[in-house]
């Protein structure tokens, strides 16, 4: 089936924000270009008087609508996709996309799922820690002056979507796996590897990240996140079977040794 873009599944994530005033303008542009879900992570300052002063009161109602909450991994964690803004290139940000490329992306993902594009602080940005949350990043392309104002990023990734939407009608994706299905598929791979010995216990998070990036590109179902569960479960009983057996098999042969003597 063939549909338009879902703005009802899209929705702006602001994560600690130093200044109310820009909490409004982002407000402000999300409703320009058709959007009204806004949550806003541990912001230092939700001064909400200051927040409509330049929210202005067409977009009034997104500031009353908006969510607040404390901890960045629970405010994602029902979502399918996310999307991390950044203006650092480099390390662990190899991978990223323009805004109109990631629009194309966006508009048939978001019929069935629910996304996230998460913004960091004004003044310095995601973090490492922070973008491991991502299944993508992206960056606003710009002259030798990189950084633009919170609200201006998220208008023009905004009026990107918007456009795409409006191009044509897109087949559906179908529906992703949430930020905590795969959190929690991470978080026994990581256990399970370092069991068996397959990554290193002393930097596991290193390895890990390879997988995150790997498997963020095959946009995992939550079937699929629950086979990978299951046969990180296997492994397990198999690894702790293997050892019982051993241990059974030494203390048979000590008894037997033990009468011989």
């Amino acid at each position: 089936m063939f549909k338009r873009i879902n703005f009802d599944n899209i929705t702006i994530v602001l994560h600690q924000p130093r200044h109310p005033e820009n909490i409004g303008s982002v407000a402000r542009a999300m409703c320009n270009m058709g959007f009204s879900r806004l949550v806003v992570i541990d912001p230092p300052n939700f001064d909400r008087n200051k927040i409509l002063k330049l929210a202005t009161h067409a977009a009034s109602h997104v500031v009353d609508k908006s969510s607040i909450c404390s901890d960045l991994k629970d405010a994602l964690s029902h979502f399918n996709y996310v999307v991390g803004a950044t203006a650092r290139l480099g390390g662990q940000r190899q991978v990223v996309i323009t805004p109109s490329k990631l629009a194309q992306k966006l508009v048939p993902i978001s019929i069935e799922n629910r996304i996230a594009i998460l913004f960091g602080p004004e003044d310095r940005g995601l973090s490492n820690e922070d973008i491991r949350y991502c299944h993508t990043l992206v960056n606003i392309p710009t002259a030798e002056f990189s950084s633009l104002n919170l609200s201006q990023a998220v208008m023009i990734i905004c009026y990107e979507i918007f456009t795409a939407g409006l191009e044509k009608n897109t087949k559906s994706a179908p529906r992703l796996a949430s930020r905590h299905e795969l959190d929690g598929m991470y978080d026994q791979l990581k256990d399970i590897l370092v069991r068996i010995s397959y990554i290193n216990p002393e930097n596991p998070d290193y390895w890990i990240n390879n997988l995150r990036r790997f498997f963020s590109r095959l946009q995992l179902r939550a079937k699929e996140v629950s086979i990978i569960r299951g046969i990180c479960r296997q492994i397990d009983w198999y690894g702790k079977k293997c050892y019982e057996d051993g241990q059974r098999m030494s203390q048979n042969r000590a008894t037997r040794e033990h009468k011989e003597f």
